[in-house]
């Protein structure tokens, strides 16, 4: 199960809340307990969540993705509505130096019916409530160090040692350093926000890095 974000799957989230999609309202009747249940079984392996002990670094962080759409203030509901629109429409991102093809690496519908419900309002009740991991906490400015602390799990870059799928392999992808800047700073698809995660000098360099690496 690879959220994000938000966020699900950081964030999401200006973070990736915006950048996960909406699939529905969850319902107020859930049972948040068959949703840890569910969640372990299910996400575990992908997602990491302090609440249950994951640390599947496939699919995005989902402490990491919503601790600042708590701060900023969002309710649970809105947190629960997020992930289960992500359950069901997993978002989807552009690979390839054209942009012409999308893919999704979370498969549509990994829990039904009420069981997205319960799964949505677990991880809503839960991810971001004890703040950014404390573990993946970055204070260098060097950006192929800040890179494979945030961004590794999720992009291949084969010059840093990196080979997630969860986002595009940005050796194939070559992103300039505005269009990887403005990436990291909202986040898109199921990709977090980095915005008041990393500073702005940090996000400058690790826009440099990815945009630069593949031309050396």
């Amino acid at each position: 199960m690879r959220l994000v974000s938000a966020a699900l799957c950081g964030a999401a989230m200006a973070l990736t809340l915006a950048a996960c999609g909406t699939g529905g309202k969850v319902s107020s009747s859930t049972d948040v307990q068959n949703g840890k249940a569910l969640f372990q079984q299910k996400c575990a392996g992908c997602h990491a969540l302090a609440a249950v002990g994951s640390t599947g670094g496939i699919g995005p962080n989902l402490d990491d993705s919503f601790a600042e759409a708590r701060l900023e203030g969002y309710k649970e509901s809105a947190i629960a509505d997020i992930v289960a629109g992500q359950i069901r429409y997993p978002g989807q991102y552009a690979t390839g130096s054209g942009l012409d093809r999308l893919q999704s690496n979370m498969p549509p519908n990994i829990v039904r019916g009420h069981e997205v419900d319960d799964v949505a309002a677990f991880v809503a009740a839960n991810a971001g409530a004890q703040g950014f991991a404390e573990a993946t906490a970055v204070t260098s400015l060097d950006g192929l160090t800040i890179f494979k602390a945030k961004c590794g799990s999720c992009h291949t870059i084969a010059a840093a040692g990196t080979t997630g799928t969860t986002g595009p392999n940005l050796d194939q992808l070559r992103p300039s350093f505005a269009a990887a800047k403005k990436q990291v700073t909202n986040g898109g698809s199921v990709m977090p926000a980095f915005k008041g995660v990393l500073t702005n000098a940090q996000i400058v360099s690790v826009a440099k890095y990815v945009s630069s690496h593949q031309r050396k």
